[in-house]
């Protein structure tokens, strides 16, 4: 079942923080929202024509990026995964899924926003979602992979207290980069 939550522009800053999360914020609101048909398939789309544009990455990106979205509708366990779409006035400027990695694990996976929705505060959001999701599904551990080159998306992980743990240089779609794992105790 999928559900929107909302959170009125108007409300003074106090009752924001002290509301539950997700939800309408900032000077343009946005929605949080479950995946619905056809999300997965904009996502994919989108990534691999935003990583394209800004980093000059390859189609095996956007392959990846299909392979990691297929994996999720196919083994998709409600109870225990979840993805959030990001949207400004019905259109999509972000998402991020949480996967189940063991009984203790999750995993945050492919967090993005649009170009024109930064500095809104969306991907925080996201990632506090999954933070708080996987906090209130029992898991004990929140682990992450992702690239060097990606500084916002880092800065996101770290004001939210992952560590990084570890580092691997790899070539992946067309580039030399070193990947991150970060994890975070829950």
């Amino acid at each position: 079942m999928a559900t929107t939550i909302r959170r009125s522009r108007a409300r003074p800053a106090r009752a924001r923080a002290e509301a539950s999360p997700g939800r309408e914020t900032a000077a343009r609101g946005y929605v949080l929202r479950e995946h619905r048909i056809g999300d997965i398939g904009w996502v994919i789309r989108r990534q691999g024509m935003l990583y394209a544009q800004e980093y000059g990455w390859d189609g095996r990106f956007e392959a990846l990026v299909a392979e990691i979205a297929a994996r999720f509708i196919q083994r998709f366990k409600p109870e225990w995964e979840r993805a959030w779409i990001a949207e400004i006035d019905g259109e999509i400027v972000g998402s991020v899924f949480l996967v189940r990695k063991s009984p203790r694990v999750a995993q945050l996976r492919m967090l993005y926003v649009e170009p024109k929705a930064r500095g809104l505060g969306i991907g925080a959001r996201l990632t506090d979602e999954c933070i708080q999701w996987a906090r209130a599904r029992g898991y004990r551990r929140l682990t992450l992979w992702t690239n060097d080159v990606l500084v916002s998306a880092r800065r996101i992980y770290v004001a939210a207290g992952f560590k990084l743990i570890g580092e691997e240089p790899h070539h992946s779609f067309g580039h030399d980069m070193v990947g991150q794992y970060w994890d975070l105790t829950l």
